[in-house]
């Protein structure tokens, strides 16, 4: 399925059960309060804290409820930037069997380290559930909670660019580098805007525009160009973080150096509340391009025989730094295309794709039910909807209310997660191996008997096989499963309906069709996986319900990430689903 139309983001956790007796600045798991419980904090509670934090505490509250706002958010609902302006909302409504989107007790519109760092101590003393936002997009439901306080970093969003950065505490000549310092509350559009469009170089962020920058670099974090340039953790030079001791350090290679890298990939919010982020910036390549286009085949047979020649066109030519993103296989016999390049003319991107072209074009049995197509354009232009807007092309939307930052963007494709129902959401990443002449039957079969449980997609980008070495030796210095180091792709199998955020006309859960697509997507999952068992996932794009998650998240890390947490967060008070404990 399209990334865009069956990726769905974020929400809030069923709160866990009060445990009996609780020293007070002993939290975890099944020893949180809930509203109504003895000990809940009173009003002169929360107005003492309010009091700490300069008046920035409120209780957030679904727009689509409230008369007053009412008419606002039905005209914006559909808008990304919207949604993630209102801390009772989250980008997804809903996740079967797991969670709905429910607002906190109270937001804390965090604007420094301090803010923070106080509503730590506070939230320890009165046993109060902490949950952490940026930009709302957690897929494992951590953006928010009920009876919880959310931090909500959206307005520390400052980002600026340096060209020689070293980090604090480095040894004597430690070499500088080109660097961005990004706020916690950033989305990679202001990034983005601010390193490329701007300054005419390049950041490694997510593929969807309103993602917080924190949130995925603690998951690891995957663009489409992940195999020129890395994951966004690797990619980490240091980080402001706020510890459950109310301590604010910061962290790098040379400072706090196993809270460092557990902070690379080892999990969003298990360990502290990130408050700023330095990211190494890169030479910003000479161009960047789509390669699109929908294959059918007219036979099961001859579907067999093109999806073997459509993975031999990867292995062979596209797995390497220039290309990411995806391929989708459909159980009704058709291939989408969606991949990016950078770093090549259009007719050096074409070059790469010929033999395939060649080759269908001389068999009857295929067509191009939607035309293939190249196309690059200068790649400081990739985040530029002026650019866009100049020359009609309409892959782009703009933040349509009045006030809006004229650069803010989101890929027009993604408007359609915005409050939707995820039914099921899987992903496993795929050895190396399987692509190899002796092995490449066996996948072909495993992706077409899968796609007819539940079409799905290959994520290129997303596995590190055809990196630079340097890319890879950046990637390796980080806490994700080193199964990623030797995954050509990572299969994402999932699908969703709707939107259903509470006072949302017409919402409906169609909970028949979205028992089917749960079942549909495990079958599917079980039978592609046969061909790599004991295959990961990914923390930030993977299953609620994903079994034995440590192994499947960081694999042979999970030793020194359980280190890191006992270190810095002995009681707990960090607490995420499928979270280091």
């Amino acid at each position: 399925m399209d990334r865009r139309t069956v990726l769905k983001a974020a929400l809030a956790l069923p709160l866990l059960p009060l445990a009996a007796k609780v020293d007070a600045f002993v939290t975890g798991d099944g020893r949180w309060l809930k509203r109504g419980a003895a000990g809940w904090p009173t009003d002169a509670d929360w107005e003492s804290l309010n009091r700490q934090v300069g008046g920035r505490l409120s209780i957030p509250r679904n727009p689509l409820l409230d008369p007053a706002t009412r008419e606002e958010a039905l005209a914006h609902i559909g808008n990304q930037f919207y949604v993630g302006d209102q801390p009772g909302l989250t980008q997804t409504g809903a996740y079967y069997r797991a969670w709905t989107s429910t607002p906190s007790a109270r937001v804390l519109a965090a604007e420094s380290a301090q803010d923070i760092a106080t509503a730590i101590t506070w939230a320890r003393k009165h046993r109060v559930r902490l949950a952490i936002r940026g930009g709302g997009h957690s897929y494992l439901g951590a953006s928010n909670a009920a009876d919880s306080l959310l931090l909500w970093t959206r307005r520390m969003n400052s980002v600026e660019l340096v060209d020689a950065f070293v980090p604090q505490g480095a040894r004597p000549g430690a070499g500088a580098l080109p660097a961005v310092h990004v706020g916690a509350g950033a989305m990679w559009i202001d990034a983005y805007h601010a390193v490329t469009t701007v300054g005419g170089r390049y950041v490694q962020g997510g593929g969807c525009t309103t993602v917080g920058c924190a949130g995925f670099t603690n998951g690891g974090g995957f663009g489409s160009l992940s195999k020129g340039f890395g994951t966004g953790a690797s990619n980490l030079l240091e980080a402001e973080v706020v510890t459950a001791d109310g301590k604010i350090r910061v962290v790098n290679a040379f400072q706090d150096p196993e809270l460092f890298w557990a902070l690379k990939g080892g999990g969003g919010g298990s360990f502290g509340v990130i408050t700023r982020l330095t990211f190494r910036t890169h030479d910003l390549p000479k161009s960047i391009g789509a390669a699109k286009g929908r294959l059918e085949a007219d036979s099961d047979k001859a579907f067999s025989t093109l999806v073997a020649q459509v993975l031999r066109q990867f292995r062979d030519k596209l797995c390497n730094p220039n290309w990411g993103e995806v391929m989708e296989f459909h159980g009704d016999r058709h291939i989408d295309i969606s991949m990016v390049f950078q770093g090549l003319s259009d007719d050096e991107a074409k070059a790469a794709w010929q033999p395939l072209l060649d080759w269908v074009a001389a068999r009857p049995e295929y067509t191009w039910v939607k035309p293939f197509w190249v196309r690059g354009i200068p790649a400081r232009h990739t985040w530029d909807l002026g650019f866009y807007q100049k020359n009609g092309l309409d892959f782009a939307a703009p933040d349509d209310r009045p006030g809006a930052p004229a650069y803010h963007m989101m890929w027009a494709g993604d408007k359609e997660q915005v409050g939707a129902y995820i039914h099921a959401y899987t992903s496993a990443w795929l050895p190396s191996r399987l692509l190899q002449d002796g092995n490449l039957q066996t996948l072909v079969t495993a992706i077409i008997e899968a796609s007819r449980e539940q079409g799905f997609a290959l994520h290129f980008n997303k596995g590190l096989f055809g990196a630079s070495p340097e890319t890879l030796a950046r990637a390796r210095d980080t806490a994700m499963n080193p199964q990623v180091l030797d995954a050509f792709a990572l299969a994402i199998i999932a699908t969703g309906g709707p939107a259903v955020f509470e006072g949302l006309p017409g919402a409906h859960r169609d909970e028949v069709k979205a028992r089917q697509g749960d079942a549909d997507v495990r079958k599917s999952y079980a039978r592609l996986t046969e061909v790599a068992p004991g295959a990961g996932a990914y923390f930030s794009e993977s299953d609620f319900f994903q079994k034995d998650y440590k192994k499947a998240y960081w694999g042979t890390n999970v030793g020194r990430l359980a280190a890191a947490k006992r270190r810095y967060d002995p009681d707990g008070t960090f607490t995420v689903r499928n979270g280091i404990a």
